[in-house]
């Protein structure tokens, strides 16, 4: 009797341990649990088919993704809010967003996406028209009031960047670097996904979270 309870003891055990690796469950030191897969910062994978859209940016002009990568094109997608302080470092206090841009124009297609809600901050088009002028932007700002883009691409703050191969997978998604609010950072992790896209190696680093202004969907 005492050797079949001690069996069956084992064996609950046993297949509570094999749960317990299922679930992909690491237990620290301190008696708590880490889990093993890594954060993601999109709504997509890595590697993933980006989801296609078309918005309509301040002048008129309509953009659909897949079009530019039709013709072969990386695309750098850059959740703006004008309203934001982690914006305005990037676009006021240093010209990192543009330069990076300017730098590979022949490349890539940059185009700035707002997602904010009617009666959020940085709202509008007239706004956003004006900042792009005072920024001195020289790529496209869209348009998107309800938030359907940016949650499809699971953009959480601003600035959120994702960088897209020209065969449409998500190459990059996360920070444009390592800087505070205040503070422009290194490295640049957008121009190195760029970079890597383009000579066809390896991205050392594909994800990196995003630091800003969370992105003012609607309620």
């Amino acid at each position: 009797m005492k050797n079949r309870k001690a069996s069956a003891l084992v064996a609950a055990l046993a297949s509570g341990l094999m749960l317990v690796g299922a679930a992909g469950v690491a237990f620290t030191s301190s008696g708590g649990s880490a889990m093993t897969e890594p954060q993601k910062e999109s709504a997509i994978n890595i590697g993933d088919k980006a989801p296609d859209f078309t918005l309509t940016d301040t002048e008129g002009k309509t953009h659909t993704l897949s079009e530019y990568t039709k013709q072969g094109k990386i695309v750098v997608l850059e959740w703006f809010n004008p309203g934001c302080p982690w914006v305005v470092r990037v676009h006021e206090k240093s010209d990192v967003m543009t330069k990076t841009a300017e730098a590979n124009k022949d490349s890539v297609v940059w185009l700035a996406i707002n997602s904010g809600a009617a009666g959020k901050q940085g709202h509008g088009k007239e706004l956003n028209a004006e900042m792009k002028k005072k920024w001195n932007i020289g790529y496209p700002i869209l348009l998107d009031e309800s938030g359907t883009v940016g949650k499809a691409f699971g953009a959480k703050v601003t600035p959120h960047m994702f960088v897209i191969a020209a065969d449409g997978t998500l190459a990059y998604a996360g920070a444009i670097d390592d800087g505070a609010k205040d503070k422009i950072g290194e490295p640049n992790y957008v121009a190195d996904a760029i970079a890597a896209v383009k000579a066809g190696e390896t991205l050392k680093v594909t994800t990196k979270k995003p630091q800003g202004c969370s992105v003012k969907y609607a309620d």
